[in-house]
C-alpha cells in the first residue's frame, strides 16, 4: 500500500514540475500591461498610441515583437510591456525586408 502511494506521488509530481513552464510563460504574457504615454520613458521616446508619421507604426518597427496582426504587442525598448501596433516612438527603425 505504501508502495502505490509512493507512485501516484511521483507521478503526480513528475505532471506539476511538466506543467510548471507552460503556466508561467502563459501568465508572464497575461499579466503584460500597455504603455502609457504619460510614463517617463516613453514620454522621452515621445511614445504615442497612433503613429502620425506615415508608414512608420509600431507593428513595422525592428524592435517590434508582437503578431503582425494583432493590435498590441511586445517590445524591446518597453520590456514587459505592450505597445499599439499602430503606435510609434523616436525610436522607431524599419524592419529589415
Amino acid at each position: 500500500m505504501n508502495e502505490l502511494n509512493r507512485r501516484k506521488f511521483l507521478i503526480r509530481s513528475a505532471a506539476i514540475v511538466a506543467l510548471s513552464p507552460s503556466v508561467l510563460i502563459g501568465s508572464r504574457s497575461a499579466a503584460a500591461s500597455r504603455v502609457d504615454p504619460n510614463d517617463p520613458q516613453a514620454k522621452a521616446l515621445s511614445y504615442v498610441h497612433q503613429s502620425s508619421v506615415e508608414d512608420s507604426i509600431c507593428a513595422n518597427c525592428q524592435l517590434y515583437t508582437g503578431p503582425v496582426d494583432a493590435d498590441w504587442g511586445g517590445c524591446a525598448i518597453f520590456p514587459g510591456k505592450e505597445v499599439a501596433a499602430g503606435g510609434w516612438c523616436n525610436a522607431w527603425v524599419k524592419k529589415a525586408g
